[in-house]
């Protein structure tokens, strides 16, 4: 389970971030910002990112190696999920398929990496039983 500090430090990054995004298309959708300007405004929310970035990577670095070994199976899954359907989408474009904006990419990730999440928990639950049987049948 993500520990207190980590899910305070994500929090406030998300904050951060969910501010910046609003401001940025309040001013973008009213014209305050002209030129040149309107890309820096537009990708402001992006500053946020960089700690939500941030707060995840020290975490995983004070993860035990047992969490950190979840994680690094939840992020395989959600990487090689990823990469499947958002190829496998890309060809059904150049058949006709309506095109998405890259703004899905991320909440796809997400929604990939909790999934990761449970599955890496229920096979590491798993591997604990197994190993549990094999111990009791080494001792018969």
């Amino acid at each position: 389970m993500p520990g207190k500090r980590y899910l305070i430090e994500f929090v406030v990054a998300l904050l951060a971030y969910a501010l910046l995004m609003t401001l940025s298309l309040v001013a973008l959708n009213n014209g305050w910002v002209q030129g040149g300007m309107r890309t820096v405004v537009a990708i402001a929310p992006m500053v946020a990112c960089v700690g939500i970035w941030g707060a995840v990577v020290r975490h995983l670095k004070r993860s035990g190696p047992e969490e950190g070994r979840v994680q690094l199976i939840a992020i395989g899954f959600a990487f090689a999920g990823t990469a499947l359907l958002t190829v496998t989408y890309g060809f059904l474009e150049v058949a006709g398929f309506p095109r998405l904006s890259m703004f899905l990419v991320w909440p796809l990730m997400v929604v990939l990496l909790v999934l990761g999440q449970f599955l890496a928990r229920w096979l590491q639950g798993s591997a604990e039983g197994d190993e549990a049987e094999g111990d009791e049948n080494d001792e018969v």
